[in-house]
């Protein structure tokens, strides 16, 4: 694997706990994260729209990174949110984490104002210039508000340490025509839990996903069946997996990669306001999921 690209595979996202009286869980975090990297995740990615990265101030971010790095203790590679709607926030976040120990950064561009192309590669290359870690560019214009064209992206990959591709637009046009205009060469990420099985046939290196909080042995054994091109297992693995895709993803990953971890048995701390718990009706709904999702995985 070339040194510029560290992660492959199922690179998992851990919720950001919080105790009742709104401090960020630490202890519980550790844990979490803990059982993500047992699972088998081939990497982990704090603070991203799981680890609700905008609701934390900048000493809570660095805190998070910090444990997340000792946890993880070089098991496995760890890919740390910088985001910021400012450049220079995004540049001291990424020096932060270089120093942490970070196999490598996301930058998703955030703004209240929308970006012009030209801004968007300024924002790339300053945040490039500071750091020698690989950059992942992350496409995600519902949580954004900016959405990167495969054009757009195709440039961003001539800054030298931008190295990586994450898309998250929920179209599979859009992935098709990222591989081809990109290469094979490039390292390009699924974002899009419910597509993950069309990413993957497209030639995606990686699934960036919080699913494996919540079915492990799917997720995982989905990549291993697209690894030895066992289409059918890859299907199965994939539909198996498919309502619980669409429902966290609904419902927004916070709130129910929280209830799920509950509901399965583990303490996952509180949420952050304005985010409040899923409702009774989403939280049973949610249980039926997991029952179907899980008998059949600790079964096979």
């Amino acid at each position: 694997m070339n040194s510029n690209v560290p992660f492959r595979g199922i690179i998992a996202y851990p919720i950001t706990p919080f105790t009742a009286d709104n401090a960020v869980d630490l202890p519980t975090y550790r844990r979490l994260v803990e059982r993500l990297v047992g699972s088998g995740s081939h990497g982990i990615a704090p603070l991203g729209s799981t680890g609700v990265l905008p609701y934390l101030t900048d000493e809570e971010r660095d805190a998070v990174t910090k444990a997340t790095l000792q946890q993880v203790a070089g098991r496995v590679p760890v890919l740390v949110g910088v985001s910021h709607l400012t450049t220079t926030g995004v540049v001291r976040h990424a020096r932060f984490a270089e120093q942490a120990g970070a196999a490598g950064i996301m930058v998703i561009p955030m703004s209240y104002w929308k970006l012009t192309d030209n801004e968007i590669f300024q924002h790339f290359d300053r945040v490039a210039s500071a750091v020698s870690v690989p950059i992942m560019a992350y496409n995600n214009p519902a949580t954004g508000g900016l959405d990167m064209s495969p054009t757009l992206l195709k440039r961003l990959l001539e800054i030298p340490n931008v190295t990586m591709i994450k898309e998250s637009t929920g179209d599979v046009q859009r992935m098709q025509a990222l591989r081809q205009l990109l290469g094979e060469d490039v390292a390009f990420y699924n974002g899009s839990n419910p597509l993950a099985l069309a990413a993957f046939a497209a030639g995606a290196t990686g699934w960036c996903t919080a699913a494996p909080n919540l079915a492990p042995e799917l997720t995982m054994g989905l990549y291993e069946a697209v690894q030895q091109q066992d289409l059918t297992a890859a299907r199965q693995l994939f539909y198996q997996q498919f309502e619980l895709l669409q429902f966290i993803v609904a419902k927004g990953l916070p709130r129910a990669i929280k209830a799920g971890l509950e509901l399965l048995g583990e303490q996952a701390g509180e949420l952050r306001a304005p985010l409040q718990p899923l409702t009774e009706a989403e939280q049973q709904e949610l249980g039926r999921i997991l029952d179907r999702v899980q008998v059949p995985a600790t079964a096979g």
